[in-house]
Formats: C-alpha cells, sequence, structure tokens
C-alpha cells in the first residue's frame, strides 16, 4: 500500500514526538511505500482545523538510516556534547549537498529538497495536521502513485473518550482525510510512564503495523465507517492483549476551568505540552484571583492550558465496560470506528475481538481472513468476557475506585457469534444514552451449563436483570418467582404459533368465529396429518378431504392427458381407478387450489392446470423437509424416499441407537456435518405434516431475475401482549429464476427446488444477491401507512405497491398473534416477565397479495449476511428499548424505555390487547423455536 503518514506532534523528538519515525520503519519494512508529511511543530490539541490568511511554506526533514535508532527515542545531545548542524538538526546554508545528513541522531532539517535520487525525505509544512493531509495529497508524493491509506499518528498520549477526541489534531488529520474520501485511521499510543522504553516502543509499532493491515484488508464495502480512532496501551505483553472493536465513551469536563490563571507570559511550549502530557498537576486546585475586578475594571492576566485529566479518569472509572478508556484501561488495543460527522456507525462491532495474524509474524496468516467457524464460539467467549469487564492480565494504570451498584444486570448469552456482538453492542449504547449503569454477567462454566440468576446476582431478590440466550438456558423458574425485576427473551409456551399444524389450527380457529379477519384471506387453508411411516400414508389422509380430492384430479388430468389408464389411488383404496373414485365427488376449487368437496359427481375432469401443493413437517426448521407434489404416487415417493435415507426402513431403526436419521443443523457453521448435504427430516419430525394449495404464480421482479422471493419480517411480542413489526424488512431470493410447476417439459421428479425455495441456509456458495432490503424493491412505494401504529392501516387488493404490502403484514401479524393467545390459550401464553422475537415469512403473489408461510422462533439472524447486519442491530436497538429498559427507566406505558432520541425507530405496533394474565410461571414446557417442545 502507498500509506500517507501525518500527525499532530510534528518531527521526531523525545519531548513531543517519539514515537512517529518508529512506526514508519515498520510499515516499510513489511513493503509499504510511505510518504510522510507532518506538522513542523507541535499542533496538538488543535482538532481539524486549517490556518486561513497563512501561507504555508514546506520544510525537509531527512530522517537518520539504520543503523541509527529511530529518531525521538534518545536524548538529544545538548550544547556541550555537540554544536555543530548533523546534532542541531537545521541546514541553514540552503543548498543542496546534504552533508553527511544522515549522521544527526535525530535527522536534519532543510529548506530545500534534496537533489540526490533515492534520498528518504520528509515534508514539514508550518500548518495543522488537517493541512498536512491536504499537502500530501495533492502536492507531494504523486510520483508514488495514489495514497491507498492515511495514518495519522501515532500520538504522544491516548485519544479515548470524546473529551480528548474532539480536540485531537491526531483525529483531525483522520478526519480531512476521510472527508478527502481517502480510508484513515488515527493511531494514538497510551503511554503509562515517562520511560519511552524501546522495547515497548517496538511492540507497539508492530502491534500497530498488524491493525493497520488487517483493517485496511477488512475495510467495509458499504462504507458504514469512514476512519478508525485506534488506541494502543503502551505496557509489556501489548501485543498478547485483545484488540477491540469499541464505542467512544462520551464524557465531559468538571466544572471549572481548564486554564490556570498565571502572571507574565508564557514561553516553552514543548515543555508544557510534555507537562501537560505527562498529567502533572491532576489534582491542582485553580485558585480565584481575588483581584481579578477591581472597581469594575480588568486586571491584565495571562492562561495557561491546563486540562483536568482527573475528570477524564473519573469518566472512565465510572462508566460501563465496553467503550474505548475502558479498553485501554485494561490493557487491549481499542478500536472504534467512526463516520466522518461524529456519529457511532459499525455499532454491531462494539465488543467484538479484530482478529490479527499472530504476533511472531507468521506470514502464512492472512490478515483479511475471517475467524475459521471452529473458533466462532471460542471468539465470542472471549469477546463476552472482555465486555463484561474480565480483569486482564496485563498491567494497568492505577485502580479503580469503588462506584454504586449497577441499575441493571444483564446475562446475555445468545450462543451466536453472528447476534452477540450486535445485542451487547446495542444494550451498551441504549444505557450509555439514558444514563443507566450496568453490569454483564458471565455465563457459567461449562458454557452449556444452564445458569442459575440466583447464584449469579448479589441480591436476587432485587436486583434488575435480563437474560438474553438460548430457550434451553433461559432461568424461567427465577423469572416467573420475579415477574417485577426480571426479563427474559422467550416465553414459556408458544408452540400455538411456531408449529406448522398448531398454527393451522390457530388460524381455522380465529376465522371461524371472526369470518372478516385477515387470516382468512392471507394464510392458505392447511391440510395437518400426521404419520409415523410411509406405509400409513394412506390412512392418515383418510380425513383430508380437500387434499385427496385434488389429488385425485390432478391424476386424472394426467391420464386424461397421456391416455392412459391408472389405478393411482388417493384414499388408499386397492384397485379403484381415479375415475372411479371421482363418481360421486365432484371438485369445485376457488382458485386458490382449496376444493370444497362439492359437486354432481359425472367423472369429468377439467383440462385446467394441476394444483400444485406443497408438504411442510411441522417442526422442522431452515426449509429442511418441503416437497412439492400434485399426486398421491408423488406424495407416497416423498415419505418412502426419506424412510430409505433414513434408515428407518425394516431393521436398520432397531438396530441404530440413534434411529440413523439426518439431525437437522442449527448453526450455518455446520458444513462438516454429514447430513449438511442431506435434506431428509430428523426422526422426531417424522409425525406431523402440513400440506397447503402452493402459490403460484409468486410476484416476479424482472429486475432482479424473475427470481422467487419471500418476506422475512422481524417481530417484537412484549409481555401480554404488545405486538410490534419492525418495518425495515428483507426479501430473501431463491437461487434460481422461477419456473412454474405447470409449465411445459416439467415433470414431477424433475422439479429444481433452488427455484422455489427461498430459504438462504439451503443455499450454497454459487449462490449471490439473495438478499435485499425491502424497501429497496423495484415496486412503487404506494399510500405510505402509519410509521408507530396500524390503527390507521388499510389493505388494497391488487395493488402491488411497498406500503400495500407491508399494510398487509401488519395486519395479518396483529391477528395472528391475537388468535394465538385468545384461541391456543394452553398453547401460547404470553407473560409479563417475558419478551420474545419472532421471524415471520410472507409470501407476495403476482396480484401483490402477501401470504403467511410460517412464524419462527429464534430466528436465524445470520441469513441477514454481513452486508445488512445494520437491520438486525436497528431491530435489537428497537427490542431492548421496548422491552429491557423499562426495567430500570419509568415510563408512562406508551414509550417504553423512555428514550426521547426517537420514537420512530421503525418499531411498528400493530396490536395491543390487554390479556389479563398476571400469573408467574405460565406453565411447562421446553424446547426451542422451530422444532421445540414449546
Amino acid at each position: 500500500m502507498h500509506i500517507l503518514v501525518v500527525n499532530d506532534d510534528g518531527p521526531p523528538s523525545p519531548h513531543s514526538s517519539p514515537y512517529v519515525h518508529s512506526l514508519v520503519r515498520e510499515l516499510q519494512g513489511a513493503g509499504h511505500v510511505v510518504s510522510v508529511c507532518l506538522p513542523h511543530t507541535q499542533r496538538s490539541w488543535i482538532g481539524k482545523a486549517h490556518m486561513i490568511g497563512q501561507t504555508v511554506k514546506p520544510l525537509y526533514y531527512r530522517p537518520p538510516q539504520p543503523p541509527l535508532p529511530a529518531a525521538g527515542l534518545t536524548p538529544v545531545p545538548d550544547a556541550s556534547g555537540s554544536s555543530n548542524k548533523k546534532n542541531s538538526g537545521h541546514d541553514d546554508d540552503g543548498d543542496d549537498d546534504d552533508d553527511d545528513d544522515d549522521g544527526g541522531s535525530h535527522g536534519t532539517t532543510h529548506t530545500r529538497p534534496s537533489t540526490r535520487p533515492g534520498t528518504e525525505e520528509w515534508i514539514l509544512v508550518d500548518g495543522t495536521p488537517a493541512s498536512c493531509v491536504q499537502i500530501g495529497l495533492y502536492h507531494f508524493f504523486q510520483d508514488r502513485g495514489p495514497v491507498d491509506l492515511v495514518v495519522s499518528g501515532p500520538n504522544y498520549g491516548r485519544n479515548t473518550t470524546a473529551v480528548f477526541a474532539l480536540s485531537s489534531g491526531t483525529l483531525g488529520g483522520a478526519l480531512e482525510a476521510a472527508v478527502c474520501r481517502r480510508r484513515a485511521i488515527a493511531l494514538s499510543y497510551a503511554f503509562f510512564t515517562r520511560n519511552h522504553d524501546p522495547v515497548i516502543i517496538a511492540a507497539a509499532s508492530r502491534q500497530s503495523l498488524r491493525v493497520i493491515e488487517a483493517l485496511a484488508a477488512q475495510w467495509p464495502a458499504d462504507s458504514s465507517a469512514d476512519l478508525y480512532s485506534v488506541n494502543i496501551p503502551l505496557l509489556e505483553g501489548l501485543e498478547q492483549g485483545k484488540v477491540l472493536y469499541t464505542a467512544m465513551l462520551q464524557n465531559y469536563w468538571g466544572p471549572g476551568s481548564c486554564f490556570t490563571e498565571v502572571d507574565g507570559s508564557v514561553n516553552g511550549g514543548n515543555d508544557e505540552e510534555e507537562r501537560i502530557r505527562e498529567g502533572e498537576g491532576l489534582d491542582e486546585e485553580h485558585e480565584k484571583d481575588e483581584t481579578a475586578v477591581r472597581d469594575g475594571c480588568h486586571s491584565h492576566k495571562h492562561f495557561k492550558w491546563s486540562p483536568r485529566f482527573t475528570d477524564v479518569y473519573r469518566s472512565v472509572d465510572e462508566a460501563p465496560p465496553g467503550n474505548d478508556g475502558w479498553a485501554v484501561k485494561e490493557g487491549h488495543t481499542s478500536v472504534t470506528p467512526l463516520k466522518a460527522n461524529f456519529w457511532h456507525p459499525s455499532t454491531h462491532l462494539h465488543g467484538r475481538e479484530l482478529q490479527l495474524t499472530p504476533p511472531n509474524g507468521d506470514s502464512s496468516a492472512s490478515t483479511s481472513a475471517l475467524v475459521p467457524s471452529s473458533q466462532a464460539a471460542e471468539a465470542a467467549a472471549q469477546s463476552n468476557q472482555a465486555i463484561a469487564g474480565a480483569v486482564a492480565t496485563l498491567p494497568h494504570r492505577g485502580t479503580t475506585a469503588s462506584t454504586p451498584p449497577p441499575q441493571l444486570y444483564a446475562l446475555v448469552d445468545y450462543g451466536d457469534d453472528y447476534v452477540q456482538p450486535l445485542i451487547l453492542s446495542e444494550l451498551s449504547a441504549l444505557l450509555a444514552r439514558t444514563k443507566t449503569s450496568w453490569q454483564l454477567l458471565s455465563p457459567p462454566s461449562p458454557s452449556h451449563a444452564s445458569p442459575s440468576l440466583n447464584t449469579l446476582l448479589p441480591h436476587p431478590d432485587t436486583d434488575p436483570v435480563v437474560q438474553i440466550g438460548q430457550y434451553e438456558a433461559l432461568d424461567f423458574a427465577f423469572a416467573a418467582a420475579h415477574p417485577a425485576t426480571a426479563r427474559l427473551n422467550s416465553f414459556v409456551i408458544r408452540k400455538a404459533l411456531i408449529r406448522k399444524h398448531f398454527l393451522s389450527a390457530t388460524v381455522d380457529a380465529w376465522v371461524a368465529k371472526h369470518p372478516a379477519s385477515v387470516l382468512r384471506t392471507h394464510v392458505k387453508r392447511a391440510e395437518p396429518f400426521e404419520v409415523d411411516y410411509a406405509e400409513f400414508l394412506d390412512d392418515a389422509l383418510v380425513e383430508a378431504f380437500d387434499l385427496r380430492a385434488s389429488l385425485g384430479k390432478n391424476a386424472a388430468r394426467q391420464q386424461q392427458a397421456t391416455g392412459r389408464s391408472s389405478s393411482i389411488v388417493s384414499d388408499g383404496t386397492e384397485g379403484e381407478s381415479v375415475a372411479e373414485q371421482q363418481q360421486g365427488e365432484g371438485v369445485v376449487t376457488d382458485g386458490t387450489g382449496t376444493g370444497t368437496g362439492t359437486g354432481t359427481g359425472t367423472g369429468q375432469v377439467d383440462d385446467g392446470p394441476v394444483e400444485w401443493w406443497i408438504l411442510k413437517p411441522s417442526m422442522s426448521d431452515r426449509g429442511q423437509g418441503i416437497r412439492l407434489f400434485s399426486t398421491m404416487d408423488e406424495l407416497q415417493g416423498i415419505f418412502d424416499a426419506w424412510e430409505e435415507e433414513a434408515g428407518l426402513s425394516d431393521s436398520e431403526g432397531e438396530d441404530d441407537e440413534d434411529g440413523a436419521a439426518a439431525t437437522t443443523t442449527t448453526h450455518d457453521d455446520d458444513h462438516d456435518d454429514d447430513t449438511s448435504e442431506r435434506d431428509y427430516i430428523t426422526t422426531s419430525h417424522l409425525r406431523h405434516f402440513v400440506a397447503q394449495p402452493y402459490i403460484d404464480p409468486p410476484l416476479l421482479l424482472p429486475e432482479l431475475g424473475r427470481r422467487k422471493f419471500h418476506v422475512r419480517v422481524y417481530v417484537l411480542v412484549v409481555g401480554c401482549m404488545r405486538v410490534y413489526v419492525y418495518r425495515d424488512m428483507l426479501a430473501l431470493f431463491a437461487a434460481k429464476p422461477y419456473q412454474s410447476p405447470n409449465d411445459d417439459g416439467i415433470v414431477s421428479d424433475g422439479i429444481d427446488l433452488d427455484a422455489h425455495l427461498t430459504n438462504t441456509c439451503l443455499q450454497d456458495e454459487t449462490a449471490v444477491d439473495t438478499v435485499h432490503r425491502f424497501w429497496d424493491l423495484p415496486l412503487p412505494a404506494g399510500g405510505r401507512p402509519s410509521t408507530t401504529s396500524t390503527t390507521t392501516i388499510t389493505t388494497t387488493e391488487n395493488d402491488v405497491s411497498l406500503n400495500n404490502i407491508f399494510a398487509q403484514i401488519c395486519a395479518t401479524t396483529g391477528d395472528v398473534f391475537e388468535a394465538a393467545a385468545r384461541e391456543m390459550v394452553v398453547h401460547f401464553q404470553p407473560q409479563e416477565h417475558a419478551f420474545e422475537v419472532f421471524g415471520l415469512d410472507f409470501l407476495v403473489d403476482a396480484a401483490g397479495a402477501a401470504w403467511l408461510l410460517e412464524v419462527n422462533a429464534f430466528p436465524d439472524f445470520r441469513q441477514t449476511g454481513g452486508g445488512l447486519s445494520g437491520v438486525v442491530a436497528g431491530f435489537w436497538r428497537g427490542v431492548l428499548r421496548r422491552a429491557v429498559l423499562p426495567l430500570v427507566v419509568v415510563t408512562d406505558g406508551t414509550n417504553e424505555g423512555g428514550d426521547d432520541d426517537d420514537d420512530n425507530d421503525g418499531m411498528v405496533l400493530v396490536r395491543d390487547v390487554d390479556l389479563g394474565r398476571r400469573w408467574g410461571g405460565g406453565g411447562g414446557g421446553g424446547g426451542g423455536g422451530g422444532g421445540g417442545s414449546a
């Protein structure tokens, strides 16, 4: 890379700029082209300033060459030691002969550039760090090619927390580069002693190189970050510390001035700067000048910049862990992503560890490589420990003063390294914004053990606590006993929604009592059935009248089309032809594939298209076991194939302790398992099924390759109960262009499911462009519904617009959750001490109607992908604000969380009902979402 280095400390000097030459040498040693443009003198605390009305003039600095040590790390010889120009570091004769320039221990400065080719020469300008960026980018070094990265620093001292960062010339230089559309890193070294140990400085330079290369290789392509602020602690063993993405701590000066009144003039700027850096006079009280105003006249006085660093250090000690100041205090390297507008971007990274190459210089490892899947869980656990403020093994400045008990305890162990850092980051930011102190609890070891909140909390009966984790690890008993102070991220029982055959019963019961409900026209009626073994499939379908009639009709169509006789049966009657079965059992359809079982029974079969059905195992998730069929033979073949693949036929199932069945993968990482390439279902799933009319044709978008897609909607349910739809939805596309199963040349055993299944976890690495923001789809916007409530939302038939689809989704979501809560009280029990997030999937047909496909507990957020992780982060921001913050912030019940920052956070209230349930436990149950027993 071509790297431009600037700083605010000026050329190498043991008093004000001891680190820059060491870093430049490290970058050069790694093969990078390094250009340097620095202020000619100290310019700290100047921010991103430019000096107007001044002609900026350059000087030319030539650093010492090896084997001399890096400039700035050794004292400058005094006059008694040497007085020649080599050591004075300045060439006043203006010639170009270089005069043996490499003899100076701190380099030499010249008024004219060198004429000797190959001379290493830096530019010094009488301007600011921001000016150095402009001049370095556009007026020097053009012969070296475009600048790939600007590094501002290393600063002589930390630039953690807002108080330092807002005044920092180091960050000012990086910000100037960012607004010039250059990638930029502000680098600062946090020292704890005056002794600039060359060994520690060399380690910091190596660490800087690794961080710079890693950030450059992993720079976000979506412009979510313009620059990074990196702070490295100068401590022994610093390379063994973690490199953590952090937020910048928002802090403020305490009462009083940062200037001290002095008599006479203040000279010796470098001496003053060094004194300030070393933190002398931190506890100094500024005496009030009683003669400041005398008889209404001002007294003459001078002022000396004397910032009170105790304010900064105290704010770090009092703040929750996870910020940049905390990371450096604990001996870790802090990496804070920033936009060039002082906003915090990439909050989903906060708390995660930046993966670097090993410090031993192993070049075989790539700095841009992601964490291997086998290490993902360990990396996530390490991040949790870091955020929790685990005791660091490295030395750090002083001891932390005692603080009052936190206002909230949190146990966050989601078990997914994609979601975990997003939750931690949003929780930290939300509590910091509301000035809520909190403590992150560490899960017990081993990690799979179920934690007991009774043992983790100092005062279990009174401590407010939120637990966010996998279903099996949640302490339901504790929450039931402490409904006023505990919150869990799951209800105990919700099978009425997440099991497909229960969902079918829920919808049927609600529509029977509320025929005007949107569920009647936005949920396909399902035919649930149970089957233990494939040979009993006929018996299982005895009461599936509509399904049997449709399959028989399809078989008759095929017979009529081919002119062949058929003995396919739809109800298990041996030897009876389809034509004979059709006698007395005519079928009338409503166009959606749902038969009525009425008619005159003439035995005539219309020549309309085949009515296709979709088969879904009720308890499977992640798209497993989904099949298309149109005849009984095809359905029978599906079950026969499953039994054969799973080894359940004959004696194989009896001999195999595990039933020889495939297991569904629960994480995207599990590609090493043999079953990841096989698409059958587990033994426990081979019982409950639903069959629904297949929605054909779906809405297809020519601009996106005419591929089928479904809309993934994230939903929050709080207490008993308020239901929210998150407006920022996703569109998940199939891997291949859609082709109707009724198209010519398509036969049942030749259907390419890659064109019909939109679940991205089933797609291989060749599938591209499969996840989009719903609101970015090439469809008309339509009339805009309310963004905070659906009380005014109305749907319109045959209106294929984004807002009309969204209105249908909101109305359907509200009805389906109320239906489950009121009609299936045994199987869906919202509780006041819990909340839960769900993933609902909708398919939009060609007429613009949104059909609910399924409801998933513990949705697979990973399907969102890295590029749209901000959608997941924003959703969890709303979840925590509305479900967790009310534990510690008093509200009026309408604006959960009491956060005035933004009521319109994308969480749309679609149902608000009082179910009157105020019990503690809520019954038994078990199992997780999408296939657990709850």
